[in-house]
């Protein structure tokens, strides 16, 4: 078997995780009547410290649903040029909301009030009317970087003074509050509303969760129907996120240890010109010669390990709790003989 360290979206239920699956009380959720997705979202809406959850089966729809109540067709988006909002979900922002994005060229994934501040448009019918700011924390194409909660406090400020609404992507929001240390209520505190991923690091089929207030959820509710996302006896789903809220969160350190493992041994090598800081479960390293990275990947993958080239300098590790302490020994082995 391979060492996967493409994404943390490889993982599999663990044997515990798939008790709880074939064990889930379940019935029709779109009746609202499936006893363990509302067990769920609640969980999540307090976890947060907020009204209310709607279970989604992927971040894409949850972030594509926030998108869509927050906005009106002609607005504006104010994201990091390089956020999955942006360029991973398909064009989204524009084919279901029929608004534009203002992409802000941050520091590895995150912007600040600042740039923020000078990116909202006039009140002018010639300009897109400026309605969101979406960020992402922690930051897939940052190497996991994570947001200072005071810069996030600012950007909040200044939604708040421009009657903008502020929306968090928080596929990997579990290790940034494992990372930093800041609470799930504290975010919740910050953001009108927060998607998170429950298929990735903390090792779900699938799932995902969009929290904000009650009213918005009963938006969101009639959205996520009509974007083909009403669920019938999806307990058994959500059976996997309160599993993994009760259990697989705090784990998270030992995918944060691996990761930083991973990246000083690729430091070492000489033909890596750079490795982003390594914050959460992400590591990603620049090769010296550019155009060369998918050729250092098949290497790595022709030796049993592995990893994306995410441009054409640029390789991707993701560590995850299917990777164990013998898996990154090996891996830091694998990388030594390159």
């Amino acid at each position: 078997m391979p060492i996967d360290l493409r994404s943390d979206t490889v993982t599999r239920p663990t044997p515990a995780m798939l008790e709880a699956m074939m064990t889930a009380k379940v019935g029709d959720d779109v009746f609202g009547e499936d006893p363990s997705i509302n067990t769920l979202e609640t969980m999540a809406a307090r976890l947060f410290g907020m009204e209310a959850a709607l279970y989604c089966p992927t971040g894409t729809m949850s972030n594509q649903i926030a998108i869509k109540c927050h906005t009106q067709p002609g607005d504006e988006v104010i994201c990091e040029k390089s956020s999955h909002v942006y360029i991973y979900e398909g064009g989204g922002i524009a084919f279901n909301s029929g608004s534009q994005v203002r992409a802000l060229d941050g520091d590895r994934g995150r912007i600040t009030a600042g740039q923020v501040s000078l990116a909202i448009n006039p009140d002018d019918v010639h300009r897109a009317r400026t309605s969101l700011v979406s960020l992402e924390n922690t930051c897939n194409r940052g190497g996991g970087s994570c947001y200072d909660p005071g810069e996030i406090g600012k950007i909040r400020q200044v939604c708040a003074d421009n009657q903008l609404k502020l929306h968090l992507d928080g596929a990997r929001l579990f290790n940034a509050m494992v990372a930093t240390g800041v609470s799930g209520a504290e975010f919740g505190q910050l953001f009108d509303t927060i998607s998170v991923c429950l298929n990735k690091g903390m090792g779900c089929p699938i799932g995902s969760i969009l929290i904000g207030p009650a009213a918005f959820i009963k938006q969101a509710r009639r959205v996520r129907k009509v974007f083909g996302g009403g669920m019938r006896q999806a307990g058994f789903m959500a059976a996997a996120g309160i599993y993994a809220l009760e259990n697989n969160i705090g784990r998270l350190a030992e995918d944060h240890a691996h990761a930083r493992q991973l990246g000083e041994a690729i430091a070492k090598k000489d033909f890596v010109r750079s490795v982003m800081p390594v914050e959460s479960n992400i590591v990603i390293f620049e090769v010296d010669q550019g155009g060369c990275a998918k050729e250092i990947a098949q290497q790595l993958k022709e030796k049993g390990l592995l990893a994306i080239a995410i441009s054409a300098n640029q390789i991707r590790f993701v560590t995850h709790l299917d990777i164990s302490p013998e898996m990154v020994s090996q891996a830091v082995a694998i990388i030594e003989q390159l």
